[in-house]
C-alpha cells in the first residue's frame, strides 16, 4: 500500500491551519485559511478528488482527523464528501481511545505508528493507484518522512509567505530524494506538483 502525503503547502514550506483561522493557532500562529484566496475548484479540487479516488484509506493524525471527523459528515451529498465520509480510516494517537472512534475509523497508537504503518504499506494496493492517502497532519507526516515511508508528496503550493508555522519536513539532516511526476498551474498561482520518491542524485 503506497503512503501520499497531500498537503496545501506555502513557498516557504508552512503547511499550518490552511482552512480556517481558529483550525491551528499553536505558537501564535495567526494567518490560518490562507489558502482561500488561491484554492481553484478545477485545478486544485480536481488534484484532490483525482487523489482520493486512487486511495483505499485515509490517514490523519489526531488533530487533523478531529477537525475532519467534525467537518466532512454534514456535507453528505456532495460526490467528494461521500468518498471521504465512505474511505476506511486510520488515526494516530495516544490520547484518543478505542471508544472515541466514529468515523469509520480505526486507531493505531502513536508509539506504535511507524511499525504499523510499514507494515500497510508493505500490504494492500499495488502499482501508482491503490495506497494510504494522508492530509494535514504535519507531526505525521515528518515522522512517515523521517521513516522513509512516503512514496508519494502531492503537495499544493499556494503563492504567499508566512514567515513561520508547521512543517512537514524533518530537520534530521537527511537528504531525501524525489522526482517531479506532474505538476498543474491553476489560474490562481497555486501549482498542484506530484514527486514520487527517488534516490538521491
Amino acid at each position: 500500500m503506497r503512503i501520499v502525503i497531500s498537503e496545501f503547502i506555502s513557498l516557504d514550506g508552512v503547511v499550518q491551519a490552511p482552512g480556517g483561522p481558529e483550525e491551528d493557532t499553536d505558537g501564535g500562529f495567526a494567518h490560518g485559511g490562507w489558502t482561500g484566496p488561491y484554492f481553484d475548484p478545477e485545478v486544485v479540487g480536481g488534484a484532490f478528488y483525482t487523489a482520493l479516488t486512487q486511495t483505499e484509506a485515509l490517514l490523519y493524525g489526531r488533530r487533523t482527523w478531529q477537525v475532519m471527523a467534525q467537518a466532512w459528515p454534514a456535507q453528505a451529498g456532495d460526490p467528494f464528501a461521500d468518498r471521504i465520509n465512505a474511505a476506511p480510516k486510520y488515526v494516530v494517537s495516544d490520547s484518543l481511545t478505542d471508544a472515541d472512534m466514529v468515523w469509520n475509523t480505526t486507531r493505531v497508537p502513536g508509539s506504535e505508528a511507524a511499525a504499523h504503518l510499514r507494515k500497510l504499506r508493505a500490504e494492500g494496493g499495488e502499482g501508482e493507484g491503490g495506497g494510504l492517502l494522508m492530509m494535514g497532519s504535519p507531526s505525521l507526516a515528518r515522522l512517515l518522512l523521517h521513516e522513509g515511508l512516503v512514496d508519494e508528496l502531492l503537495l499544493i503550493v499556494m503563492p504567499v509567505i508566512l514567515g513561520g508555522g508547521k512543517t512537514i519536513f524533518p530537520g534530521d539532516g537527511v537528504l531525501r530524494g524525489f522526482r517531479l511526476a506532474s505538476s498543474a498551474a491553476a489560474p490562481t498561482g497555486a501549482q498542484v506538483c506530484r514527486y514520487l520518491a527517488a534516490p538521491a542524485s
